[in-house]
């Protein structure tokens, strides 16, 4: 019998390993051009990203790619900046400059290869005339607080840039631009991975407009402006600048869920993909989850036991009164927090919830491993669960029971992943 939770890491492993850029690059690789080819990239992943496109590519290069700070990795021929994430810096808006002007006064005969991935949206800050980096940085946290899902907050993004939206490919015309994405958006839709740097999409800023206020963003008066005016007004996809391009999702959700699903059957048990693009509050999804796995654990439907449910895609946190920003976690770890309420006391049940980039919100862990004694074993210490939770504070209740999953920088991005083992 192998262990549940190096059941569960083994899983995990495997989604990872599906989605490693040195493992899938060569798929993907463009044509070489007559001319010049320049890299471009940004996202958690992007130094990884950086260094298999390099390795694998057979001619002359040049380029920047921009990740988060403690993320990269050594290149041979391409720079790799560091920047803050999830609020933006100062090195992010360097990184963004010198980006442009990498893509400035190129031919129809280079080539620009975008290698972008979640993380991107942070990374890259390029305000437009009259917002400040501080401006940029408020926008970033009021949607990190609103609760909005990430496709909605990187709508706002899009039209908040110099450089997204499209707007790094339309700079690069007349030269083709070739996406390679690693997508961390449920639906896989690449417009929406890193608000879309190389990808133009239908969204206008009405629709920004909407979106701010359907969650009620309070913004800083500068951006508020700038959406009302034709300022923000992204390019749109069946411009000439973009009909060469080409764009390809290489990595995503649903990929690795099904890498984790068979590394289960190799080991004998039944897995089941629920989906690879859920969203919604992160409490509301552990205690979803949590509802089936009783069901399961309880009355063998709708799967038999022993049985894995599997699913990805990202959750979002709405931070309570309670918990006014103090707490410590990330959308993983309250979603793990919540289905160890839900299932305290089955003995049967164990879980693991964790962001596939290695890092959850802005702490040192991917997430958290659960079972039904995860409830328990903090009342054994005078600890209590629900306030855990009621603070936005999960990252505590797992690191005072020992039970954080910690990894380190995986070098790729395709969002969250959960997996329930049910035992017979």
């Amino acid at each position: 019998m192998i262990e549940p939770r190096a059941i569960l890491k083994g899983m995990f492993e495997a989604a990872v390993e599906a989605a490693d850029p040195a493992r899938i690059i060569d798929g993907w690789l463009p044509q070489r051009p007559k001319g010049r080819v320049i890299v471009v990239g940004a996202g958690k992943g992007a130094a990884q990203l950086a260094r298999a496109f390099e390795r694998a590519w057979d001619g002359p290069l040049e380029g920047l790619v921009v990740t988060r700070y403690g993320y990269e990795v050594p290149c041979e021929h391409l720079e790799v900046i560091q920047a803050a994430h999830p609020v933006p810096d100062d090195n992010g808006l360097m990184a963004s400059k010198r980006l442009l002007q990498l893509v400035q006064d190129l031919s129809a005969d280079d080539l620009v290869v975008a290698l972008i991935c979640g993380g991107a949206s942070s990374l890259l800050p390029s305000p437009p005339d009259g917002i400040s980096l501080a401006d940029e940085q408020a926008m970033n946290e009021s949607l990190l607080a609103s609760g909005a899902p990430i496709s909605d907050m990187n709508v706002i993004r899009k039209h908040v840039s110099n450089i997204k939206g499209g707007r790094l490919a339309k700079a690069a015309y007349p030269a083709q631009v070739v996406s390679l994405i690693v997508s961390d958006i449920p639906g896989d839709i690449a417009a929406y991975v890193g608000s879309g740097p190389t990808i133009a999409d239908e969204s206008n800023r009405e629709k920004a407009l909407t979106i701010i206020r359907q969650y009620g963003m309070d913004l800083p008066a500068s951006i508020m402006a700038h959406l009302e005016s034709s300022a923000a007004d992204a390019p749109r996809p069946d411009e000439e600048c973009f009909a060469r391009n080409e764009v390809h999702v290489i990595a995503s959700a649903g990929q690795s869920l099904k890498a984790a699903a068979d590394w289960a059957a190799d080991k004998g048990y039944d897995a089941h993909i629920l989906s690879d693009s859920i969203e919604g509050e992160s409490r509301h999804i552990g205690q979803m989850h949590g509802a089936l796995a009783r069901e399961v654990a309880l009355k063998d439907q709708p799967f038999a036991k022993p049985a894995i449910l599997l699913s990805g895609g990202e959750t979002t946190v709405t931070l309570s009164n309670a918990g006014l920003g103090l707490g410590k976690g990330g959308r993983n770890s309250e979603g793990a927090l919540a289905l160890a309420l839900d299932i305290a006391g089955q003995g049967s049940i164990h879980a693991l919830f964790a962001d596939t980039d290695g890092i959850d919100g802005s702490e040192n862990n991917a997430g958290a491993f659960v079972d039904g004694s995860t409830v328990a074993r903090l009342r054994e210490i005078s600890e209590d669960a629900r306030d855990y939770l009621d603070r936005n504070d999960a990252w505590s209740a797992f690191e005072v029971i020992n039970d954080l999953f910690v990894t380190g920088p995986t070098g790729t991005n395709v969002n969250d992943f959960r997996a329930i083992l049910i035992e017979d």
